[in-house]
């Protein structure tokens, strides 16, 4: 029983690194379907990945010495449909005959073992029923499926980084495992009268999707970002012995930033995957205003303050008046930044970029 606790432990240290993982992602199609991220449905998400994360360490830990697996001399794989119960009557001290060794022999492990195995795949039944709204067909297969990549993964030697499997692939534990979906998906019918069904849940994110938050910008621009780097990161690699950086990054910012949005109605590639569109006054896809928008930002965000502090190192003055000018100079460029990310995730105020560009940004999720 301490081993279970151990690896749950484990699970658990793990599971803030794999939830980072999956956090971004899950973001981005959230708001691409919804446009808003719904926090009921990020705790069930987050629950889910951490009970895939406790039941695939249980799988795989403790993880052993590579030189001892590989002196193991024991049986690969189990091939006999259940003879787990066959296993419970001869190795236990059951006595049929004797009522008073029931329950001694529920609590040897040719008991506990079969029935953690079932344990194991119940949470699965049941998010597969309430959140992904499979029927007992799909719960039984994909059940299935989760057993046999548990037991393909100790017949592989975890995908043979060992020379063997160190543990028994076992074709009872796809059965039981199957069977705890099964109890699973039944056990979720009366969570769901209880708990708020994932339609009504969608249904409120799609109408908050219709405004735009502050992190959904931040999530926008974020992608964009990600976007555009690997782009200059591509050119870099195939162009950067002919062409200075320089300007392989100007190139890099005019084709993700101008030209790609000429092909997409007036929008970069994140902005049309969340579902945001850059508009007019008069709501309409300006080209021109759009990038004014654009040019305005990187003016006053990247080239200005590029030249300023450019400048005020160049310049035929004593070295600490030098040094203590660039210093202010960067605590206000930071200030500024800092000012306009509050400015731009916490409230809905027109930053002025857009009043010059007069232009918006507007939710396309009807």
């Amino acid at each position: 029983m301490n081993n279970y606790f151990e690896v749950v432990k484990m699970a658990i240290l793990f599971f803030p690194f794999i939830a980072l993982l999956m956090t971004f992602p899950f973001i981005l199609v959230q708001y691409h379907k919804y446009g808003s991220i719904s926090f009921y449905k990020t705790i069930i998400i987050y629950l889910f990945t951490l009970y895939l994360t406790c039941a695939y360490f249980l799988v795989i830990l403790p993880l052993p010495k590579i030189s001892e697996v590989a002196a193991l001399t024991t049986p690969r794989m189990q091939l006999i449909p259940f003879s787990f119960i066959f296993d419970f009557i001869k190795n236990t001290s059951l006595d049929i005959t004797n009522i008073h060794t029931y329950i001694g022999a529920l609590k040897e492990s040719y008991f506990f073992v079969p029935i953690y195995n079932i344990l194991l795949t119940i949470p699965f039944g049941i998010f597969l029923r309430y959140y992904f709204k499979c029927d007992i067909k799909k719960v039984i297969i994909f059940s299935f499926l989760l057993s046999l990549f548990f037991e393909l993964t100790q017949l592989s030697g975890l995908y043979f980084i060992y020379p063997r499997g160190y543990r028994l692939f076992d074709v009872d534990d796809l059965i039981l495992n199957t069977i705890g979906g099964i109890l699973g998906y039944i056990m979720a019918g009366p969570l769901i009268k209880v708990l708020p069904t994932i339609e009504k849940v969608n249904f409120v994110a799609k109408e908050k999707g219709k405004t735009i938050s502050g992190f959904r910008k931040t999530s926008t621009a974020l992608l964009d970002f990600i976007l555009f780097l690997i782009i200059y990161l591509l050119l870099e690699k195939l162009l950067n012995q002919n062409i200075k950086s320089i300007y392989i990054l100007i190139t890099s910012i005019l084709f993700y930033y101008y030209i790609i949005p000429m092909f997409l109605n007036c929008g970069t590639i994140a902005q049309n995957f969340l579902n945001i569109k850059v508009l007019d006054y008069n709501n309409e896809p300006n080209i021109y205003r759009f990038f004014l928008r654009n040019i305005t930002i990187i003016i006053i965000y990247i080239i200005l303050p590029y030249l300023i502090f450019n400048t005020i190192t160049k310049l035929n003055i004593n070295e600490m008046i030098k040094e203590f000018t660039g210093l202010i100079f960067i605590l206000i460029t930071f200030l500024m930044y800092v000012i306009t990310i509050i400015k731009y995730v916490f409230t809905n105020k027109t930053m002025f970029y857009e009043k010059i560009s007069k232009t918006k940004l507007t939710s396309t999720i009807k």
